[in-house]
């Protein structure tokens, strides 16, 4: 099977994300990376594809001028990542799409609601498919802890606990830290800081298993470090879909954590728990039964789960398999989309989850300034 072609904007010399995404990319075979606008200076962007072996007429000083060239080429890019910082994600998303190029973009959706408005506008408008990176949601246990909650076995939902803590921003990191850099700029990343960068993972987990959306929440933000210009904690009350409560917390300030990403589920017949950083085991506990532990690929592993996992049990896989789960299911999507089929994207996030995570910043943001208040979503 041809290799879908493959663009990337930004994720050039220095940046974590693009190389994950490259990696990610490459895992299955699906992908070749061919074109790419990799850095914000034309000069870098050279040097940046020179290093990743892109041909020099391939290697593109803007978007928009990618964009437009691949688009007239026989041989232009099927698809593009987006991998910049958040208030970069929109211009390069609306650009490819208009040209019928299909996008899979790093997470947050965009900086500003403004910005996810008009993104929103051009996805709808457009026949290529818009993928949104929630990588987590591709994990093969989390896969099960959906499918376990949708046939009913942990009962009516009642209860849900979610949180994202880690350590790396607990200082000023300083002038030379790129990624702590634009994460703390607000004209960069967004009003939200925590929240932004790591509290939509947990908000878009949460819902992505329990299948509820959140109608209300009541925030309570801080920036405990000087000077810094963006929340780097929050405390958060949820109210779900059916009745449903929940508690969200994610830090960037909390010594010791360093990518601990939770999640607990409680129904009226059981409770699932399940924790990023030992991602290959699923903890069930049914209502007055023993509790157990499910294992990636062990006897209680299910079809969804199964699917998408890919060494035998025991060796574990997690974090940049989880990205290769999202780009081999865009590949098959945007295969489909592009011989006329209709595309099957039911357990991709696209623009609408993206859009609930900018829906669920900017109800945290207002709520917290009106200390705490109920916001609807």
């Amino acid at each position: 099977m041809t290799k879908i072609r493959l663009g990337m904007v930004g994720g050039g010399k220095d940046a974590f994300i693009g190389a994950v995404h490259r990696i990610a990319a490459r895992i299955d075979g699906e992908y070749d990376l061919v074109a790419g606008a990799l850095s914000s200076t034309p000069e870098r962007a050279r040097e940046s594809g020179l290093a990743l072996g892109l041909a020099p007429d391939r290697t593109y000083g803007s978007y928009e001028e990618m964009a437009a060239q691949e688009a007239a080429r026989p041989d232009g890019i099927r698809a593009v990542s987006i991998v910049t910082p958040n208030h970069m994600h929109a211009g390069p998303a609306m650009a490819f799409l208009q040209h019928g190029i299909h996008v899979i973009c790093d997470k947050p959706l965009t900086a500003t609601m403004e910005d996810a408005a008009r993104l929103e506008t051009a996805v709808k408008a457009s026949k290529a498919l818009f993928i949104l990176t929630h990588n987590y949601t591709a994990y093969p246990m989390i896969r099960q802890a959906r499918e376990m909650v949708a046939s009913g076995e942990l009962g009516k939902i009642r209860l849900i606990q979610v949180e994202y803590a880690q350590d790396w921003l607990t200082e000023d990191a300083g002038a030379d830290n790129k990624q702590a850099g634009w994460r703390t700029d607000p004209a960069r990343s967004g009003a939200g800081g925590a929240i932004g960068d790591i509290g939509t993972h947990a908000h878009n987990l949460a819902c992505f298993v329990s299948g509820l959306a959140v109608e209300s929440l009541a925030a309570d933000l801080q920036s405990f470090v000087p000077g810094r210009q963006v929340d780097d904690n929050a405390n958060i009350l949820l109210r779900m879909q059916g009745g449903a409560r929940g508690i969200l917390w994610c830090s960037q300030v909390a010594p010791g954590c360093e990518n601990g990403l939770r999640l607990r589920i409680f129904g009226e017949k059981g409770g699932l728990e399940w924790g990023q950083e030992d991602p290959n085991y699923l903890w069930h506990s049914p209502f007055g039964g023993a509790k157990r532990l499910l294992t990636r690929r062990g006897a209680g592993a299910s079809a969804a789960a199964n699917a998408v996992s890919r060494t035998p049990g025991g060796h574990p896989e997690g974090y940049l398999e989880g990205f290769a789960n999202i780009y081999t299911e865009a590949a098959r999507a945007i295969r489909a989309a592009d011989s006329g089929q209709t595309p099957d994207t039911g357990l991709l996030p696209g623009i609408a989850a993206g859009m609930a995570g900018m829906r669920f910043i900017d109800a945290a943001i207002r709520s917290s300034r009106g200390n705490a208040a109920w916001v609807a979503l």
